[in-house]
């Protein structure tokens, strides 16, 4: 059996000692700034030394966020803000693109690079090229099925991590690229976004029937219309390291408390039934099923893996 990672995305110092008394076996962070969430609530430089400190008493890796699309009045900041969060000893940084990936070559040289699912990967030789540079681990695009991942590991090195989602919400976009904010915000893709425009002003028009707009709602549980079901792939565990992927990740930023200690938890208690046996993660599937399904804010989904 492979060691299996459970890797849990955090905003906050509360969130990450969560996920690591939960069970998680690493957990991706996003700094004060250059990290796709850096719109949402978000740990300071003192807080992520804090909170890396804690997670390493606990045997547990942090990944810090820097996933911008980087313009080029962006590359001095990064560098510095890189410089600023050297001490804290972070295990790897996610980069989501090559310019971001050099600074943190030059500055971290010593750190794990990760490359985000920003950076639409797809394919074995986006791998092989990620691979060359230095790269430790890949994060595959939510658009590959299972079929896909498992030739793509066919064809990079062994010692190159496959990092995949497998419980939360899905973007309605392609691979996390948040185009439709970008655009109503006025804002740079991928990077510091507020939704300022209210949503009440917009509707749907299917083209057949011109006229008939159907509104779009919004309410403190989110928005409408364009709300996928959650990600849930706690049934294909086994599948899913028969195609070769390391670490399996669930997203906490955007989810309730309750949700994201359960879903934690459960998948906690999956991986080390499969590990003990097949048999018993079988014969446990409906109650992990049944534990996920109490705190679901919404229904259920494969995605595009099956």
């Amino acid at each position: 059996m492979k060691n299996i990672e459970l890797l849990v995305t955090v905003e906050s110092l509360k969130q990450l000692k969560k996920a690591v008394d939960c069970g998680a076996n690493a957990v991706c962070v996003g700094g004060e700034v250059y990290g796709l969430q850096a719109d949402t609530e978000t740990i300071s430089t003192e807080e992520l030394k804090e909170g890396i400190e804690y997670a390493h008493k606990n045997n547990v890796k942090v990944y810090v966020t820097v996933n911008i699309i980087a313009h080029n009045n962006d590359l001095a900041e990064v560098k510095n803000y890189l410089e600023g969060i050297k001490e804290a000893k972070a295990d790897a940084l996610l980069v989501g693109e090559p310019g971001v990936f050099t600074i943190a070559k030059e500055v971290m040289p010593e750190v794990d690079l990760h490359i985000a699912g920003q950076s639409n990967n797809t394919n074995y030789l986006t791998y092989n090229f990620w691979a060359k540079l230095g790269a430790k681990r890949v994060a595959s695009a939510k658009e590959l099925s299972l079929a896909e991942i498992a030739e793509i590991r066919k064809h990079v090195p062994e010692e190159l991590e496959m990092e995949c989602f497998v419980q939360g919400p899905f973007c309605i976009s392609y691979s996390g690229r948040q185009l439709v904010s970008n655009y109503l915000d006025k804002a740079v893709a991928d990077k510091e976004v507020s939704h300022n425009e209210p949503i009440d002003t917009f509707g749907l028009v299917e083209v057949t029937r011109p006229g008939e707009t159907m509104p779009v709602y919004e309410n403190e549980r989110g928005t409408f219309i364009f709300n996928s079901r959650d990600l849930c792939m706690i049934e294909s565990i086994p599948d899913m390291v028969a195609a070769g992927i390391n670490s399996l990740k669930i997203e906490g930023q955007i989810n309730s408390e309750e949700y994201v200690e359960t879903a934690i938890k459960t998948y906690r208690r999956a991986i080390d039934d499969f590990n003990t046996s097949i048999t018993l993660f079988m014969d446990n599937m409906a109650s992990y099923r049944e534990e996920l399904e109490k705190v679901a804010e919404r229904p259920f989904t494969t995605g595009l893996y099956l």
